[in-house]
């Protein structure tokens, strides 16, 4: 049976939160809201998961539609909505269930469209970039945003073994992270295997599961959105705002649908 980049995420769901705030945190937050306060309607998040980006982006006010393959993930988005309600998310926030490579909305919908944090190199086949770029196409509005963001050092990452990465308390749970790595440079292709070890007293349970992301040069990435109809406005390499380079920390497109 043929992997596919949304597997592991529903096992991911329970843990994503705890390990993301030990490591990227909110730091991108900022950016992608003030992104997202220029578009004049609505705005699509694609891989919107636990609600990282899109709770204090709604929270800002800004009209957004959060849209997951992982049922696990929404629920837990949907969980921390009901514990911090707030008037602004209950109202500018909508949370749906849907595949990325077909969106399930009306042609040009959306005057903007986010890929936070790299949702786009869990496409781990051409085809599967190739019909999430034209289901974007198809649902931005003419002259309509796409701010893409990208992960430049997953490639780069070592290949190691059953090396400990984090440990932490989350729950009332000692957590443990111990992840493995594989690389397949011919497909650009980067597995993460990991296995949580929850320990709640003298009780221990593993989690294991795989993620596996597909990732793209610039350049490359560059010439996919022009094929799909898209024209780059910008390339940024951090969250200020700096130009790209190769040195640069972070990989951030911004494109613009083509009038016509």
């Amino acid at each position: 049976m043929k992997r596919e980049g949304w597997q592991g995420w529903d096992q991911y769901a329970p843990f994503y939160d705890w390990e993301n705030t030990q490591t990227l945190g909110r730091r991108d937050v900022p950016f992608w809201r003030r992104l997202a306060s220029k578009a004049r309607g609505r705005v699509l998040e694609l891989g919107c998961g636990t609600g990282r980006v899109s709770m204090p982006l709604a929270r800002a006010g800004i009209d957004l539609v959060g849209v997951d393959r992982s049922a696990p993930m929404l629920e837990r988005a949907r969980r921390r909505i009901t514990k911090a309600p707030s008037r602004h998310i209950t109202k500018s926030l909508r949370l749906v269930r849907g595949d990325i490579r077909q969106l399930p909305f009306e042609d040009q919908t959306f005057p903007m469209v986010l890929a936070p944090y790299g949702i786009l190199q869990s496409l781990i086949r051409p085809r599967d970039l190739k019909a999430t770029l034209a289901s974007v196409a198809r649902v931005i509005a003419p002259g309509g945003t796409f701010g893409i963001d990208l992960v430049p050092d997953v490639p780069k990452w070592r290949e190691y073994q059953n090396r400990v990465q984090l440990r932490g308390r989350a729950g009332g749970a000692q957590l443990t992270l111990i992840e493995s790595v594989r690389q397949d440079p011919k497909r650009h292709l980067t597995t993460f295997e990991q296995k949580y070890v929850e320990r709640r007293g003298s009780r221990t349970r593993e989690h294991r599961f795989d993620l596996t992301f597909r990732t793209l040069s610039v350049p490359q990435m560059m010439q996919q959105l022009e094929r799909a109809g898209f024209t780059v406005d910008a390339v940024l390499g951090d969250y200020g705002g700096r130009p790209w380079d190769d040195r640069a920390d972070v990989w951030i497109i911004v494109a613009r649908r083509k009038q016509g």
